[in-house]
């Protein structure tokens, strides 16, 4: 993608994150459900997600390595710039000392955005509030430096799921807000996720800066209930993955019993 596409596509990405009418993204893992929602008139933007893509190339979330999901990538930004859709990652925690070699690796495919987690995986702890914040402020200098001002940093905060309060939760979001990323990602991890009453707090205090991902099932909040409450941003996460290969081997199991049945009937 050229320097002046992917300011273009930067900007239409920064532009869909309207707190209480939220970009809402469809997180794909590989190029043929990339295109698929792509596709799709609804679809503003792409997203990859890191479960998704480790899953993909047969491994866990947490040992996807930068390589691999380079990899995944690729292909899936030849998918965005086929469609003209702006490409949003999952840059996990940066992987460490090789956040600046992440951030130019995938603005060069094409990405405009990523989602930055501030809990380092190799020690497993959250990183200091500091420390997060000067991260947020290295991936938005590197993208600029290599053409891509209005890069758009969705920060993630793990506070809740490693035993943090509202209050620190606030407090880290803000931080990377002023240093510039365009919405903070509060997460509350799988067991425990993130009350309404929790975004409708952690909204005002963001005013609307924030991205929750949604739950596809009934006690989960759903786009128009994240709307009303003032998000800006929403996402799925690998739920489309799980519920894509439940029907994939519900088909496959439904073709295979015929097969079955029929060399039976044959006997």
């Amino acid at each position: 993608m050229s320097q002046l596409t992917a300011k273009a596509a930067a900007s239409a990405s920064r532009s869909l994150h309207v707190p209480g009418k939220p970009v809402v993204l469809a997180n794909v893992y590989e190029i043929v459900n990339a295109r698929a929602v792509a596709a799709l008139p609804a679809c503003k933007a792409l997203a990859t997600a890191r479960y998704g893509n480790a899953k993909a190339h047969g491994t866990e979330d947490n040992d996807l390595t930068l390589e691999t999901n380079l990899a995944s990538i690729r292909g899936i930004a030849t998918v965005a710039e086929e469609f003209g859709k702006p490409l949003t990652v999952d840059l996990q925690d940066g992987y460490g000392s090789r956040l600046e070699e992440a951030i130019r690796s995938i603005v060069k495919l094409g990405a405009v955005g990523c989602n930055l987690e501030d809990f380092d995986s190799a020690v497993q702890k959250l990183y200091s509030q500091a420390e997060a914040t000067d991260r947020v402020k290295r991936v938005l200098g590197v993208a600029k430096h290599n053409g891509v001002p209005d890069f758009v940093l969705n920060a993630r905060c793990d506070a809740f799921a490693y035993g943090g309060d509202i209050s620190e939760v606030v407090e880290r979001g803000k931080a990377y807000l002023d240093a510039g990323a365009t919405t903070v990602f509060v997460w509350g991890g799988r067991a425990r996720g993130i009350s309404r009453s929790e975004v409708s707090e952690t909204v005002k205090a963001l005013d609307g800066r924030l991205n929750v991902m949604m739950k596809l099932s009934p006690d989960g909040l759903n786009v128009g209930q994240l709307a009303s409450l003032g998000v800006a941003r929403t996402s799925v996460g690998p739920a489309l993955q799980i519920l894509a290969m439940l029907t994939y081997s519900e088909g496959a199991d439904k073709i295979l019993k015929q097969a079955e049945n029929s060399e039976v009937r044959r006997d």
